[in-house]
């Protein structure tokens, strides 16, 4: 049946990750940066001693070994083959949930959050607060398909997650996400609205208000200051992907130098990751997650097809303004901040707004404990 849920496990063969290692042990190297820190991209030495690593003492089996304690599938969904993963909660009351990654990210992320949320019991939360937790890879990314033409932006991917819920036998559900898994996450906020009860992100896409311009609070100088220095030194890559993907994809799939360093940039700039006033990805994210997420991108060669995904969807974001319940966690290192009165002009029923106090864009990788609670008292009124 085209709606079949097939049983999945990851089995990488070995030659792909011996190809690994000989592409990264026959890197050619750039010259080094002509200043300090990560001003112009992610360090030289830095990522020679992270490929040095990543080619003799990383080991991936040992993330296979972590993503098959849990049960996977994969569906077919308007001819896109889609892989999740599914915690049922031992509270057959828990509300199901569908966590939706971004890029550079990956249903990774979620790994250390799952278990707290559908087993609250065991991990010293309250049995109500459970959730059934299905966990999708993007279209591209991960062990998903990858689109094969053009017309796979957030709206469809939304309409895809409102099937695939159908299809588990959940009629009624709550979704979460951030970075592009924000973005699909409001989309089903306005298209899934017969069955998706509410939502909760982590990244609040919305524009200022002009009625605020005249007399900014703080916060929102804050979030002018971090739009402009976004728009001047770290927005290049997401100009590339979402212009000529393709192009980008030729570097990145045949280097896994290349696709490491694309991406340890943004663990580095996305990050709470300042302690002493040096900012670095190792104070936020473990080395081997980090790598688990890398080799996810290369060993499914997503390069191109994670990046199209900018192509259909950055240049046009939908802004129009939502009814169903939204709640927000808005971390102190998220790329890009709002105020909530500016968030209540989009998000008409603004039933959850918190600021914590630690964490960045990848919230849940960063800050799971913190993740945990926040999505825990996001949801419970919608019980």
């Amino acid at each position: 049946m085209s709606d079949a849920l097939r049983p999945f496990t990851v089995a990488v063969p070995e030659t792909d990750l011996e190809d690994l290692r000989e592409r990264l042990r026959r890197t050619r190297w750039p010259d080094r940066e002509t200043c300090e820190g990560w001003d112009q991209g992610a360090p030289l030495a830095y990522i020679r001693e992270l490929a040095a690593y990543w080619a003799e003492a990383y080991d991936w089996r040992r993330c296979e070994r972590q993503l098959n304690g849990w049960p996977q599938y994969t569906t077919t969904i308007d001819g896109l083959d889609i892989h999740f993963l599914h915690r049922q909660s031992p509270n057959p009351d828990a509300l199901p949930l569908v966590l939706t990654h971004g890029w550079p990210g990956s249903l990774l992320e979620f790994l250390k959050v799952i278990e707290p949320l559908a087993d609250p019991t065991a991990h010293g939360g309250n049995p109500g607060d459970a959730f059934h937790v299905v966990v999708p890879s993007l279209p591209g990314y991960g062990f998903s398909g990858k689109p094969a033409r053009t017309g796979t932006g957030v709206e469809t991917i939304g309409r895809h997650w409102g099937e695939l819920m159908a299809r588990l036998g959940y009629d009624r559900y709550v979704a979460q996400g951030g970075d592009w898994g924000s973005a699909v996450t409001l989309s089903m906020a306005q298209t899934q609205t017969a069955h998706c009860a509410g939502v909760h992100v982590n990244l609040p896409i919305v524009a200022p208000d002009p009625d605020t311009l005249d007399n900014p609070s703080a916060q929102e100088q804050r979030a002018f200051a971090a739009m402009e220095f976004y728009n001047r030194w770290d927005s290049g890559y997401s100009k590339q992907q979402a212009t000529r993907p393709q192009t980008l994809g030729y570097a990145l799939a045949d280097s896994p130098t290349g696709q490491l360093a694309w991406i340890m940039e943004k663990f580095q700039a996305w990050t709470d990751c300042e302690q002493g006033g040096v900012r670095h990805p190792e104070h936020a994210l473990g080395r081997d997650d980090m790598l688990d997420n890398i080799t996810l991108y290369w060993l499914s060669n997503s390069a191109a097809s994670s990046a199209r995904l900018y192509w259909e969807s950055f240049n046009e974001p939908d802004l129009s303004p939502i009814e169903l319940p939204v709640a927000v966690s808005l971390f102190p290192g998220e790329i890009f901040l709002c105020s909530r009165r500016w968030a209540e002009r989009r998000f008409h029923n603004l039933i959850y707004w918190n600021e914590p106090a630690r964490g960045g864009h990848f919230a849940a990788f960063e800050q799971p404990a913190l993740f945990v609670e926040e999505l825990r008292n996001a949801f419970r009124s919608l019980r």
